[in-house]
């Protein structure tokens, strides 16, 4: 339709150091392009188009969203309207361009300019235009106002020509049961689920929210052809908000899950959105309300929405067996303790046992408890003659209850290995456990260890590597802990410290950087690492006292600094023998190292598993005692 005489287009507002372009749905800042998905451009122009007034929700619902959408209105408002927030560099709290008035809506309070564009036609007569048009608050004048419906007429024009473009992408949301184009059309292979936000408010509260994430991330990994990072990864970004892509790419996903979990009432609900990383574009939403004691259900449910969005298939699906709710919160909060910032394996292992009292058939509270036996040995922290035993009867006993639980299979794969040192059948639990979850990073890294111990090392590395894949923030040192274990110092030395580049706090980096240094022959630089991992470690006096005794006495001299230390340790707590037996190994003294060996042999000291691993023990291999050792212990 030709344009009227005398009539200015308008598609062009300026504010601030901002310009809003509405013919080409661009938002620019100082001339340069600003990326903003369509949700958040339309809501932007709806508020500028209003400038001073209050739009309510409904109406910016309504101008998002056709009635049947399937969306979490709420949910989706306050996504669009924080994405335009980060747009402009505004701020709820002190706001420049946008204010929300609570309960009522939000309002546009930035002044305006329209930028008049030169008419199709223009009447002879016609008044030159300006080329800034201030916006004018006298709506009391007729004039004024006709000018300000027929702006308005062809700013909804813009709008409605936007919706055309965005109706592409909404179609799918339009009734329950409609396919969006998540899946196909994103191409989504890979995807992070992002620490469901607490909302209650109540710290006490965040293990809900913390084991809804884990539980999504376990049922979602179940799903063929999907692969989902691990929880240690996706913990790093609880409470960080930071732009989406960015943490996509640092994870290398292709789509992000987002949500939260309101716990209220003896009610839980649950908002999530699936997010396309690349373009930053919302693909998916919806809000779940359910009763507490349907947590289970919840979960699973949830599960399957997301993989048939992103994938076409639902989690395989698993035997149905009643959970009581009482139980299942104990769980919980055992892998909260667990898993949290502040770990605390104690208590993770009163709530693993308290959800077993609770209900005797629970198996993956017997899995989390013969994680925590396991795990404590390996670390040195439990006495393994205690431990060890412990951890092998919650396996098998999880495994009786749910031969399908990939977590149980991986228990299980563990204490064949380093209890019962029976590495064949440590192999076919871990092959079996990756065959059912293909996604569990824990069970790839186990392998590593595993093949490590027989002697393969391709093998070994390539699961490694498959681990931190999936769980790149959990182990960065996963593949130089190998890298060393097979001789390869200057690889490991390389791998490491490029992960500490971007990880430098990261637990047990310094530690085998130290060991990679000392395998080289650098005994000054190894010297150096080692007082950075044990004060990372928290022994500060005796990591202050290293350069002391390295400028003395040389490399000896710090390794007698930490025997002293570690007698020390030992008149306090519980000490493994194997770390007596790799100072005296490396001091030179054989027949002490092999009288702490076997006193390690005694107790099933977990980490004899790697014996012919330990570069410490080197020097040891020419003594007919070593082999014998070797060979009593069944190592490959």
């Amino acid at each position: 339709m030709p344009t009227p005489a005398g009539k200015v287009r308008s598609s062009r507002i300026v504010f601030d150091r901002f310009e809003l372009d509405l013919r080409a749905g661009e938002l620019r800042k100082h001339g340069r392009k600003i990326r903003l998905q369509a949700q958040p451009f339309q809501l932007l122009a709806l508020l500028i188009e209003r400038a001073g007034e209050v739009v309510t929700r409904d109406e910016v619902s309504r101008a998002l969203w056709s009635t049947d959408t399937f969306v979490d209105f709420d949910h989706g408002v306050a996504a669009a309207l924080n994405k335009v927030r980060e747009a402009l560099n505004d701020s709820a709290e002190s706001p420049r361009f946008i204010e929300t008035l609570p309960k009522r809506g939000y309002r546009f309070i930035g002044e305006i300019q329209r930028v008049a564009e030169a008419p199709a036609t223009v009447d002879a007569d016609a008044a030159t235009v300006p080329a800034m048009e201030p916006r004018s608050e006298a709506r009391s004048e007729p004039a004024a106002t006709g000018t300000r419906q027929r702006s308005r007429v062809t700013l909804f024009a813009a709008i409605a020509l936007a919706l055309c473009v965005l109706l592409a992408a909404v179609m799918c949301m339009r009734r329950p049961g409609a396919k969006p184009p998540a899946a196909n059309s994103a191409g989504i292979t890979s995807i992070a689920v992002l620490p469901l936000e607490n909302l209650s408010g109540d710290r006490s509260q965040e293990y809900i929210a913390d084991g809804m994430t884990d539980e999504l991330i376990t049922e979602l990994a179940r799903a063929k052809g999907l692969r989902v990072i691990s929880r240690t990864s996706v913990m790093q970004y609880k409470g960080v908000h930071r732009p989406l892509p960015e943490i996509a790419r640092e994870l290398g996903v292709d789509g992000i899950l987002e949500g939260s979990v309101l716990n209220q009432g003896g009610k839980i609900r649950v908002t999530v959105q699936l997010i396309q990383a690349a373009s930053d574009t919302h693909l998916w939403a919806q809000s779940y309300i359910r009763d507490a004691s349907d947590l289970l259900d919840l979960e699973q449910e949830l599960a399957t929405s997301v993989a048939k969005e992103v994938s076409n298939s639902a989690p395989s699906p698993k035997p149905a067996r009643a959970i009581s709710p009482e139980a299942h919160d104990a769980y919980l909060q055992g892998r909260y303790a667990w898993y949290g910032v502040d770990e605390d394996a104690e208590h993770s292992r009163e709530m693993f046992e308290k959800a077993i009292q609770l209900q005797p058939d629970y198996a993956a509270a017997y899995s989390g408890l013969a994680d925590y036996y396991g795990g404590s040995s390996a670390s040195e922290i439990l006495d393994p003659v205690v431990a060890l035993p412990k951890g092998a009867e919650a396996a098998r006993k999880a495994l009786e209850l749910d031969d399908s639980s990939a977590e149980a299979h991986n228990s299980m794969a563990a204490s064949d290995m380093f209890y019962r040192r029976d590495f064949r059948a440590a192999e076919t639990e871990a092959k079996r456990a990756i065959e059912l979850n293909p996604n569990y990073a824990e069970a790839h890294h186990l392998y590593g260890y595993i093949l490590t111990a027989m002697n393969r090392e391709d093998e070994a590395l390539a699961e490694q590597r498959k681990s931190q894949e999936l769980d790149p923030f959990a182990r960065p040192w996963g593949i130089g802990r190998l890298l060393i274990a097979f001789g390869h110092y200057r690889e490991a030395e390389a791998d490491l410290r490029q992960r500490m580049a971007a990880l430098p706090d990261s637990d047990g980096m310094h530690e085998l950087l130290a060991e990679a240094l000392l395998g080289q022959g650098r005994t000054k630089e190894w010297s150096e690492e080692f007082a950075k991992a044990e004060r990372q470690q928290g022994h500060r006096e005796f990591a202050a006292q290293v350069p002391k005794a390295f400028a003395a006495s040389g490399y000896r001299g710090v390794l007698e600094l930490q025997l002293a230390f570690l007698k020390t340790r030992a008149q306090k707590g519980y000490v493994s023998p194997m770390a007596f037996a790799r100072v005296y190994a490396q001091l030179g003294d054989n027949d002490e190292a092999f009288q702490w060996l076997d006193k390690a042999c005694a107790e099933n000291s977990p980490w004899l598993i790697w014996l012919r691993r330990h570069r410490v023990f080197d020097p040891l291999h020419g003594d007919p005692r070593y082999e014998a050792m070797a060979k009593r212990l069944g190592l490959p």
